[in-house]
């Protein structure tokens, strides 16, 4: 797979380790994410991947997960793979679309995003989620905008303690 350039105005390649940290310490810190229990990974620009463990908790009343587990996890996928590309500002949903496939039950789930398009304002990303057999279940595309809101005013962005400080990672 070809390495997609960084669009003006994005990560340089000495900061992008950095602000690829600092996404997952912001995942990590964001409440939602004391009910899923999950792990976002990025390592290179339009890419992530988040690691999520389901219960029969996620379940609706015919015993399989609902439907807005698949869109948290989908989107967050596709945000982080899409806010990887930039290092200044937040970035807001303003649309996804879901393609449902599969029904997904207990165990380990893996959502998969990757930047499309988009270099200034507006980004477009897609996420797959793959449950544990390694079939895809879901599929979906959002359009996600810059927003007003500044990285570094988010305290969960914040840059990673010194070596032998405490950090809430998982």
């Amino acid at each position: 797979m070809t390495r997609l350039d960084p669009p003006t105005g994005h990560p340089a390649a000495s900061g992008e380790t950095a602000h690829f940290r600092a996404l997952e310490r912001l995942y990590l810190s964001a409440p939602i994410n004391r009910i899923f229990k999950s792990r976002l990974t990025i390592t290179e620009q339009g890419h992530s991947r988040i690691d999520f463990l389901v219960d029969e908790n996620f379940y609706h009343a015919a015993g399989a997960v609902h439907g807005t587990s698949y869109f948290k996890m989908l989107d967050d996928a596709a945000f982080y793979a899409a806010n990887s590309l930039v290092n200044d500002r937040f970035l807001l949903t303003t649309a996804f679309n879901l393609l449902f496939t599969k029904p997904l039950t207990t165990g380990p789930v893996v959502a998969e995003g990757r930047w499309i398009s988009g270099k200034r304002r507006v980004y477009v990303a897609d996420a797959r989620l793959i449950d544990a057999a390694g079939d895809e279940v879901a599929r979906g595309t959002g359009t996600f905008m810059r927003s007003h809101i500044p990285l570094s005013s988010l305290s969960g962005y914040a840059p990673e303690p010194a070596k032998g400080g405490r950090s809430n990672r998982v």
